[in-house]
């Protein structure tokens, strides 16, 4: 039987990835490769990736069959959680297992499969082992407005040097047998430490309740994670919730909800690096149980932070490089609507054409006479989008808004036209911004309207 520890959370859409803790029996399992560049391309290579929620979403091949992975560095196994019939991928030597998850439910039946080929444009490994979650409990694509299958993060880095642009949403592959840093004076490269496959970064914190005092901290570097910060409340660290904050479910596990306080740090500093106001999500006790284990960790440091940087992750030499890029500085804000939003599939929305009338020789009438319009229609499959959870005391659910809620306009525009990225970014852009949302509850179309609240 496997433990499986759930850690991952966004404070804009709740965002689940999933960490290998230990293993409750032994597996013997093939010594694995590591992906490497083919022959006719020794030294590098580039892909474009999709930018979502400060998460980097790319297209891995599995078997032949390209699927949507997020690369997360603080994953040390190949996780795959989520697989349509049309998404159908053939793998190899299967063995059934059991996962037990955070809380007290049962466990979940996975499946454990070896010799695996894993490609990434010219990229390739063979004999990789992957880890299928045969129900998909978290729903991510649902989450993320896009179908997401799965989570890669050790396996891919650990033979490369990659750097990620997070402005041109592209990431460049490089031989770490030849590449050459090239001098950068606006870089500052930072040490990793590993702990189970997983890289640590020492940074800075400054937090309200402990004074002027910048406080040490050990933390885990964690692509996967949206959230800028995560810290885990430490008394002989002097690391606690500071005054201004407020309590929010962070994510979900297995077997059950993960709470903790939102709240923001004065100052955060990495290298020379000093970051103004983040945001930061401090767990509680029983969420971080299993992460506390690693006694030096202290919390992560996500994609809300990474995202303000051009980032090299250098696994093999044991380093990350930072150059600022130009929203170092720009505020952090999170969800200030109270209002937890998802895909709902597809809906079919009937579209008005307006077209020009043509005379009988299909020409179109000269500009100097009169033109009449026919409106025509089509039918035409667009996403849906649903409230999953109204946070208590917030000002949706003071305006009246409901669980259920199916959105059908914010601010004048149609919901289907809108990317999920698009509605979360209207709910954090100012306080006090006007929202005006039409729905749909049970048939009936209804309006409502709140203003944007800061809490901390």
């Amino acid at each position: 039987m496997y433990l499986l520890q759930v850690l991952k959370t966004s404070n804009l859409i709740k965002i689940y990835a999933l960490i290998i803790a230990s293993f409750l029996f032994s597996l013997t399992a093939n010594s694995q490769t590591a992906f490497r560049f083919n022959e006719k391309n020794k030294h590098s290579q580039q892909i474009k990736f999709r930018l979502i929620n400060n998460l980097i979403v790319i297209p891995l091949e599995i078997n032949g069959k390209e699927l949507s992975f997020i690369l997360d560095t603080g994953v040390n196994k190949t996780i795959l959680f989520n697989l349509s019939e049309k998404d159908s991928v053939s793998l190899l030597n299967t063995t059934k297992v059991k996962l037990r998850g955070l809380g007290n439910g049962d466990a979940v039946d996975a499946i454990i499969s070896t010799n695996n080929t894993f490609k990434i444009k010219d990229l390739v490994s063979n004999n990789e082992t992957v880890y299928v979650i045969l129900k998909d409990f978290f729903d991510l694509s649902s989450k993320m407005g896009t179908t997401i299958h799965g989570i890669i993060g050790y396996r891919l880095l650990k033979n490369t040097i990659i750097k990620v642009n997070y402005k041109t949403q592209r990431i460049y592959f490089y031989n770490p047998k030849t590449y050459t840093y090239k001098k950068c004076k606006k870089c500052e490269t930072i040490p990793f430490q590993f702990h189970r496959k997983k890289p640590y970064i020492d940074a800075k914190v400054r937090i309200d309740t402990v004074g002027s005092k910048f406080v040490n901290v050990r933390l885990l570097v964690d692509s996967g994670g949206s959230d800028a910060m995560w810290l885990f409340e430490n008394s002989k660290r002097a690391i606690k919730t500071p005054k201004r904050f407020f309590n929010d479910l962070l994510g979900e596990g297995l077997s059950g909800p993960i709470y903790g306080n939102r709240s923001r740090v004065p100052k955060f500093k990495m290298g020379r690096f000093v970051i103004e106001n983040p945001t930061v999500s401090f767990l509680d006790s029983v969420s971080t149980h299993n992460a506390r284990k690693f006694k030096e960790r202290n919390g992560s440091v996500g994609g809300g932070v990474l995202s303000r940087f051009k980032v090299w992750i250098d696994y093999p030499n044991k380093i990350i490089t930072l150059k600022k890029n130009g929203s170092l500085n720009s505020g952090f804000n999170y969800n200030m609507s109270g209002l937890d939003i998802v895909y709902n599939g597809k809906q079919l929305v009937k579209e008005e054409i307006a077209e020009k009338h043509k005379n009988v020789n299909d020409y179109e009438m000269p500009a100097n006479n009169s033109v009449s319009f026919v409106t025509k229609y089509s039918f035409n499959f667009k996403p849906s989008f649903m409230i999953r959870r109204v946070v208590k005391n917030s000002a949706a659910e003071k305006a009246g808004l409901l669980k259920g809620d199916v959105i059908l306009k914010i601010n004048g525009r149609q919901a289907h036209d809108l990317k999920l990225d698009d509605i979360i970014y209207k709910f954090q852009e100012r306080v006090k911004k006007k929202i005006r949302i039409t729905i749909k509850r049970n048939g009936v179309k209804m309006e409502f309207e709140f203003r944007l609240e800061k809490k901390i």
